[in-house]
């Protein structure tokens, strides 16, 4: 069941595009959606600029939650529900910058390049996976701890 879990799992991340990410700052509570891509470990990247809320309050509560939804029709309810730390990570990580450009349908970008513009990249690793799958499993989220 563990492999057959992470398979769907797998599933909605290729098939989505925006992680909502919730973070606690001095305000309070806040969500911010930002274009990811992951890993085999199903660790979390996305590009941010470090002077937004989210991008600091990670530096000082690296606590944080996500969600990515790709269906919402009845029945067919399809999604994510995740949690765990979030890191700065520093350099451009040509990798990632790969990755992220064909996500979003741009042409692959050149090693030279500053992708960042003043960016950073950061990662959530996430420690719990909760999938949402209406037509396999109904209202039951299917668990998958890391």
């Amino acid at each position: 069941m563990e492999n057959d879990l992470k398979k769907l799992i797998q599933e909605v991340l290729e098939q989505g595009y925006l992680m909502s990410l919730g973070i606690v700052d001095s305000g309070g509570v806040w969500v911010a959606d930002v274009i990811y891509i992951f890993d085999d470990d199903f660790n979390i990247y996305w590009m941010s600029d470090p002077e937004v809320r989210h991008s600091k309050a990670v530096l000082i509560n690296n606590q944080a939650a996500g969600t990515i939804t790709v269906s919402w029709e009845k029945d067919q309810e399809l999604g994510l529900q995740f949690s765990g730390q979030v890191e700065k990570i520093d350099g451009p990580r040509y990798d990632l910058a790969v990755k992220h450009y064909a996500k979003r349908n741009k042409p692959e970008p050149k090693e030279e390049e500053d992708v960042l513009d003043g960016d950073s990249w950061y990662v959530l690793k996430p420690s719990k996976i909760e999938l949402i799958n209406g037509k396999l499993f109904g209202f039951e989220k299917q668990k998958f701890e890391l």
